[in-house]
């Protein structure tokens, strides 16, 4: 009886470690807070190229402004332009399509997209740098695009 006694203590002091140490585990496993963008689009417009952008806010926190300074690389991978995108409120958990005609601009000579800054990243209880310190960049285009 004995080892049968040391036995079920061993196998309830295992369980109960497994049990303060799965929550813990979980905590850690949950993704770290996140601004998506992703470059969905490049088409040409009337003014120029228009690109689309997708975005999902998930900082946990409506952004009422956010604001990215991104610079434009031509086909021989030279900066061509820098200029502001305003992409305005996010609401946390949603996800926005948001586009942009950047007047002469061609399209198909845009082989880059570089996000320089976050020029505007605010909200309340945001902090400054949040935009940029969570930011996550996809693209469904041939053209690069990232931090």
């Amino acid at each position: 009886m004995t080892g049968l006694t040391a036995s079920l203590r061993l196998l309830t002091s295992a369980l109960a470690v497994s049990l303060a140490i799965g929550p813990a585990l979980a905590q850690q496993a949950a993704p770290a807070p996140s601004l998506t963008l992703e470059l969905n689009a490049a088409q040409p417009s009337d003014k120029g190229c228009r690109l689309t952008f997708v975005v999902n806010n998930g900082l946990g926190t409506d952004l009422a402004k956010a604001a990215f300074e991104i610079a434009l690389f031509n086909e021989a991978g030279v900066v061509d332009r820098l200029t502001v995108l305003d992409f305005k409120e996010l609401p946390a958990g949603k996800t926005k399509v948001t586009r942009f005609d950047l007047a002469g601009t061609d399209c198909t000579k845009l082989s880059r997209v570089l996000i320089n800054s976050a020029t505007e990243c605010t909200g309340a209880s945001v902090e400054p740098n949040a935009c940029m310190r969570g930011l996550k960049t996809e693209t469904k285009t041939g053209i690069a695009f990232g931090v």
